[in-house]
């Protein structure tokens, strides 16, 4: 395949406004060159990434599933395809889609992290807290992860499991402290001295 200077220098621009957040303006240069080559697999992905950033999932899927039909087991476009859906809410197609990833990447912890937190989200919280313990395996101090572990054990009542994880959590950044004062999950737990000192 013969490189062009001149897609890549408008691609090294539409990438530069991305990465500065300037996202409707990248996409004007993902624009360009998906003019003169629609089937552009960097860009199909980057616009879409960029168009779910600014919440316009249907739109992303589109960049998405086009850019799937040609590698349909690319697994960066399957990943933000999950990711997309369930920003929109369509949380069983996300499922579905991560349930695919794993099929044939049996380990891949970014499909994982989906799939516990669509778990949630949907109320399988004993299914995420599996999830969460595999990529534990692998990272024990990821701090999203034993953060939605812990609130799947809020929702199943197991409290000092809960702390625990809460606590090793926020041992890893002041986000999860925030976090959880502002979660409604955590609410169940407002009458506990423990959670209190925690979130203090």
């Amino acid at each position: 395949m013969t490189i062009n200077p001149r897609i890549n220098s408008i691609l090294d621009e539409a990438n530069r406004l991305f990465l500065l957040g300037k996202f409707q303006e990248a996409i004007s240069y993902y624009d360009k060159i998906l003019e003169e080559n629609p089937n552009h697999l960097g860009c199909l992905n980057n616009k879409g990434y960029a168009l779910s950033k600014l919440k316009d999932y249907d739109s992303a899927l589109l960049c998405y599933n086009r850019a799937l039909e040609s590698n349909p087991n690319d697994l960066s476009l399957l990943i933000n395809k999950v990711s997309s859906l369930r920003k929109k809410g369509n949380l069983q197609e996300a499922l579905s889609n991560c349930d695919i990833i794993l099929e044939s990447n049996l380990n891949y912890n970014i499909a994982l992290y989906h799939k516990e937190r669509i778990l949630l989200s949907m109320k399988n919280f004993e299914e995420s807290i599996v999830c969460c313990n595999q990529i534990l395996k692998d990272y024990p101090n990821n701090g999203d992860v034993l953060y939605d572990k812990s609130c799947n054990l809020v929702m199943l009542s197991k409290f000092d499991e809960a702390l625990d994880n809460l606590e090793n959590s926020i041992s890893q950044g002041i986000q999860y402290k925030i976090k959880a004062k502002k979660s409604k999950i955590f609410e169940k737990l407002n009458d506990k001295q423990r959670f209190q000192s925690l979130i203090s």
